[in-house]
């Protein structure tokens, strides 16, 4: 199956890195340039026993190469959700949750760029 139709706008996808999970809700994939552009949800670090769960729905949406994407599992996704309160109005961004993500996002590109994705 090509891989531009295997996502669809709503969908719930997952970047992943060694230990960390970028869940983003696809917003549109661009066929004729190979990206998804998504709507960041959840910064998932895996490496402890417990998840450590970071609300990242006020960073910035990204257009990334879509191949680096994979559908999300339901089982995965409901569980995480259940650990995040409704979006309510802040007044400033999430400083800690905007650097966390940033950080994410530079060390999957670094990866990228360098074949090991």
């Amino acid at each position: 199956m090509d891989t531009s139709m295997k996502f669809q706008s709503g969908q719930i996808v997952s970047l992943d890195d060694t230990h960390r999970t970028l869940y983003a809700e696809v917003i549109e994939v661009v066929i004729s340039r190979q990206l998804c552009w998504v709507r960041p949800w959840l910064l998932v670090d895996y490496s402890q026993e417990e998840p450590l769960i970071t609300d990242v729905r006020d960073v910035s949406d990204i257009l990334w190469p879509l191949h680096l994407f994979r559908a999300a599992l339901d089982t995965e996704v409901i569980t995480l959700l259940s650990h995040i309160l409704p979006k309510e109005f802040k007044g400033e961004p999430d400083v800690v949750a905007q650097r966390e993500f940033n950080l994410f996002i530079h060390q999957i590109w670094h990866s990228y760029q360098h074949g090991q994705r």
